[in-house]
């Protein structure tokens, strides 16, 4: 146990009792504890294998490279769409978390195995995703504005795009382009 990860167990309003018991079961697996993203963050050989994270509903494990687990026992939950390697296994009690705890550490060390034999995630590329039409046209339009976004990392173009394609209606995707052009041809991402 890492002395600076206490806290967060111990400020913990709500999955006070889950989180201590995800804790013990990761531990016992011979991973080293640290605080990362403010949160507690397992690792292998300095490298990310699990981390526990609490959320509004449930408290869960979050592998780094989940995608690449077997999940023979279909536990394994992709966050969202675009969460390419991560995967979660989500709990809302303790005796949820101690009835697959031998399911939990075998997973752990399938992680471990990944980590060991150097697997990689294979994430797509920028250049994989669709740019709504809306952004499109105005890229198509402005060679400037199409020069600032390639200039973009890939992270920050990926945001874009997934922010100009949520909504549904049209009107609203380019209203959501024409806020952000300025700040792409700033060399800004979505959030900075």
């Amino acid at each position: 146990m890492n002395p600076k990860v206490d806290f967060y167990f111990d400020k913990a309003k709500k999955w006070q009792e889950e989180i201590r018991k995800l804790r013990m079961i990761i531990l016992d697996c011979g991973l080293n504890e640290e605080l990362k993203w403010g949160c507690p963050c397992y690792t292998f050989r300095k490298t990310n294998i699990v981390l526990i994270h609490v959320f509004k509903e449930y408290c869960a494990v979050l592998f780094f490279k989940g995608a690449l687990l077997k999940d023979t026992n279909g536990i394994l939950i992709q966050q969202t769409g675009n969460v390419q390697a991560a995967r979660q296994v989500r709990f809302t009690s303790v005796k949820e978390i101690a009835r697959v705890e031998r399911i939990l550490k075998a997973y752990i060390y399938e992680a471990i195995e990944v980590e060991k034999a150097g697997l990689k995630v294979k994430l797509k590329k920028t250049s994989d995703f669709t740019i709504p039409e809306e952004f499109q046209t105005k890229l198509n339009r402005n060679p400037a504005l199409k020069t600032a976004f390639k200039a973009l990392t890939p992270g920050r173009q990926k945001a874009y795009i997934f922010y100009f394609s949520q909504p549904k209606q049209s009107k609203t995707r380019e209203s959501r382009v024409e806020k952000c052009i300025q700040q792409i041809l700033n060399g800004k991402g979505l959030n900075d």
